[in-house]
């Protein structure tokens, strides 16, 4: 059996002013769990400065001017040659074969030749000898590093790291920058 809604009751839904429709609650911001037991916090925790007003204080990730976006990482700075070789040790870890690639012009994804969705050029770089199967230790990756710095001083070089069973590559940064980068 259907129900039938009387139109005394679609009248009383219906009989708010327009103004009184669109009014949306204001936000009133970050709520205190100071009340709340076991919350509080540290004074010197820093998540404890987004407060109920209208300032955040927020940390800036990336400067907008006069920096390029390279790869993965690329929003910190230049990697010492001992993160590098933690990063190196990570990717070996995961059981991905390290190969390395470097560009002479342009180190960062561009669009020259087409304005179409998803196609950028800068891509694709040349291959630094072959993909490094069987390596096992950080350091001869960085010593590759640094013989293609001193066949291409000018070049930007990247690690990658490949997983052989599934195909696809798994990460990729920058190891090294001409200067001026």
């Amino acid at each position: 059996m259907a129900s039938i809604v009387s139109s005394a009751a679609v009248t009383s839904v219906n009989r708010a002013s327009p103004a009184q429709a669109t009014v949306v609650a204001p936000y009133v911001g970050l709520k205190s769990t100071a009340s709340f037991p076991g919350t509080r916090r540290l004074s010197n925790d820093i998540t404890s400065l987004a407060n109920n007003g209208y300032r955040a204080q927020c940390m800036q990730v990336w400067p907008p001017l006069g920096k390029k976006k390279f790869e993965t990482l690329s929003y910190l700075p230049d990697l010492s040659p001992e993160q590098l070789a933690r990063e190196v040790d990570y990717l070996l870890r995961s059981k991905w074969v390290p190969c390395l690639e470097f560009e002479l012009e342009k180190g960062w994804v561009y669009r020259e030749n087409s304005r179409t969705p998803g196609y950028y050029d800068g891509r694709y770089w040349t291959m630094w000898k072959l993909p490094m199967f069987g390596c096992t230790d950080s350091s001869q990756v960085l010593k590759e590093v640094e013989e293609c710095k001193k066949a291409y001083p000018q070049a930007f070089v990247r690690i990658i790291g490949f997983d052989n069973v599934r195909q696809v590559q798994c990460i990729s940064f920058i190891a090294s920058k001409p200067k001026g980068f």
